[in-house]
């Protein structure tokens, strides 16, 4: 769902003002992480997206250097159908895996980038979901293999066009007893308002014998979409083993999606598998969708083994923002007034960081309902309090950044006179006829990596995004004159079959996209989960413009999130100016950096091979954060 994601164009800075600043089964809980294993999307189950790697430290980081880089060959970098990859490569089984935007797995030496093997899902390069698009793979291996059989260990790659296929993790060749040959079409199972074939961009959650599979698809275009459901299927063969429909059947004819495009995380011990649940549709105007559905926008737990409720807490109140919860909670065990409580950390698009007992969803710090504005939109009734989280603290804040004089004066007043125009009262403004403010906007807060987690002292780390955007309804006969039979253009989207369409303007100037809104544009923030407290906020990244680097104050707009290391490292890409960096976990100072060849827009692989360490990113880019694009894969080591 995220490909919606219009980033500011930072980048394009003008030059009078870039001149001025020239210069399964197989992860641990927490505590028992083994840093010979880095086997899902967040490093493990759990998405603590940390490492017991001791080799690199703050002393020493300074001298990475390249160990190997490779090129997949699978990036398009100009027309409609552009790459975006945001895999996280894993490291099991002694090998490298990772999935590319062309539907490839490679298989990859640890210490030299040999390619093994390479599998290529023929067949699947449909691009009419979300286009050229791959988040990684995923990881299972039998309890009790079987000798000399196939199969026991495997790689599983999904596709846009809802195909997941099973790989042998030590042949590369497709394992016969999953779905049809090797390949499971997931879209069997997708029939109700069926606008398209559901995108399987997101590797699955793997629980002993079990893959948890969300969905990805196209938002804002239609009323009704397909309704948001969640497979559980035999991790063997491909059976269906349970779904999970978030929708209720009485409302699956008067709107859609709210389905999970995230990561998941899972809790081993106690079974359960944890969702992160998008908005539904129409997803600004939510007039035709007043009846209350309990599940969309929330955090969920499953019973893994058979899709039943545990607990669902909604973040989100009739969600007409799409503030999809869109990162897997990071679990970890919180030591508070003397207990050891099971918890879970669930950051958002408002940059609230929702900490739950992952058990009950009974919060571990206070949430607070409070009274937000009312729609004056015919039809629309905003829901009158949403869930507000005060400690800890936010990581972006309450009220709209301030106008940039800076640009202001460029402008010549341009951004001033467009705000006194726009209706902007904070979080949670309602999308009106005459134009919102949106802040955070659908952009904004917590992107789909979500944050990482030393789980020896629970010290928490997230990069958040500081974005102003512009939401504006539109009545359909108005949008039809620019939509011009299309259900998407110029900035217009139809949401066919409702009252209103929907127009989408970032708060930048006309001329050379300048940012209205004062800096920092992102930021890394630090907590102590034990207490609540803010350890350090800084703001993280810069904006590159034709060689210009603008100051470091600004920060840059991140996609992608850090991982951090027993020696207290974080290491992080996800900037606008492809470096890839290493950030002290105490001070938040940039101890090392490095440029790759495009952003590396999700968190790297941190493994020890053979008595090396290893720090390994997908540099692949995506095009709406910056139009450098690349097919980089690179790992860095000591020398």
């Amino acid at each position: 769902m995220n490909r919606k994601l219009l980033f500011v164009a930072l980048g394009a800075v003008s030059v009078a003002a870039a001149a001025l600043f020239a210069g399964g089964g197989v992860a641990q809980m927490a505590g028992e992480a083994n840093d010979q294993i880095w086997d899902a999307f967040g490093g493990n189950q759990q998405a603590q997206k940390y490492s017991t790697a001791t080799q690199i430290t703050p002393g020493n980081v300074k001298d990475l250097k390249v160990a190997w880089s490779i090129h997949t060959g699978d990036v398009v970098k100009t027309g409609p159908k552009q790459t975006n990859w945001g895999a996280t490569p894993l490291f099991v089984n002694n090998t490298v895996y990772v999935g590319t935007p062309m539907f490839r797995i490679f298989a990859v030496e640890p210490d030299t980038g040999k390619t093994k093997w390479l599998y290529d899902a023929q067949g699947s390069k449909r691009v009419d979901n979300q286009g050229y698009k791959n988040r990684g793979v995923a990881y299972w291996a039998a309890a009790t293999p079987e000798s000399g059989q196939p199969c026991q260990k495997i790689v599983y790659l999904g596709t846009v066009d809802g195909t997941l296929h099973a790989v042998d993790a030590d042949s590369g060749k497709r394992c016969a007893n999953f779905g049809n040959g090797g390949v499971l079409d997931v879209n069997q199972w997708s029939t109700v308002n069926a606008k398209w074939k559901i995108g399987l961009l997101q590797p699955p959650a793997v629980y002993k014998d079990t893959l948890i599979l969300g969905w990805a698809g196209l938002d804002w275009d239609y009323k009704t979409e397909n309704p948001g459901t969640v497979f559980g299927i035999d991790a063997r063969t491909g059976a269906l083993k349970w779904t999970f429909n978030i929708i209720p059947k009485e409302m699956q004819d008067q709107t859609g999606t709210a389905n999970v495009w995230a990561s998941m995380s899972v809790d081993p011990e106690n079974g359960i598998v944890y969702l992160p649940v998008s908005s539904p549709s129409p997803n600004y105007y939510g007039g035709d969708r007043l009846t209350e559905m309990p599940y969309v926008t929330s955090t969920t737990a499953l019973k893994a083994e058979t899709g039943e409720v545990v607990w669902s807490r909604q973040l989100i109140h009739h969600d007409i923002w799409d503030l999809d919860i869109n990162s897997a909670p990071t679990l970890m065990d919180i030591k508070k007034d003397g207990q050891t409580i099971p918890a879970l950390v669930q950051a958002t698009k408002m940059g609230f960081l929702f900490v739950l007992n992952r058990l009950t969803g009974e919060p571990v710090y206070p949430i607070e309902e409070r009274p937000y504005p009312a729609s004056d939109v015919p039809g629309e009734v905003a829901a009158k309090t949403q869930p507000y989280v005060p400690y800890p603290e936010p990581t972006v804040g309450d009220k709209t950044p301030d106008v940039f004089p800076l640009t202001d004066m460029i402008s010549l007043g341009e951004c001033s006179r467009w705000k006194a125009r726009l209706r902007d009262e904070g979080r949670y403004t309602p999308p009106s006829i005459r134009g919102s403010i949106a802040y955070p906007a659908t952009v904004g807060g917590v992107e789909w990596g979500g944050g990482a987690v030393d789980p020896t002292t629970n010290t928490y780390v997230v990069n958040s995004d500081s974005v102003v955007q512009v939401y504006t309804l539109v009545p359909q006969e108005e949008a039809a004159k620019v939509l011009q039979g299309k259900t998407r253009n110029a900035g217009y989207w139809a949401q066919e079959g409702s009252r209103y369409a929907f127009k989408l303007q970032n708060f930048v100037t006309r001329l050379g996209d300048m940012p209205c809104w004062k800096p920092p544009y992102g930021t890394l923030s630090s907590y102590d989960m034990n207490t609540g407290k803010l350890l350090w906020k800084k703001p993280f990244g810069r904006v590159q413009w034709n060689g210009f680097y603008l100051p470091e104050s600004w920060g840059s707009v991140t996609i992608g999130a850090p991982v951090i290391t027993k020696t207290g490292l974080i290491f992080i890409g996800a900037s606008m100016d492809a470096h890839v960096r290493a950030v002290d976990l105490k001070t938040g100072d940039v101890l090392w950096k490095h440029r790759v060849e495009a952003p590396a827009v999700a968190q790297p692989a941190v493994y020890t091979y053979k008595g090396k360490q290893y720090v390994v990113f997908a540099a692949g880019g995506n095009s709406i954060l910056t139009p450098r694009l690349s097919d980089q894969l690179v790992a860095f080591a000591l020398p």
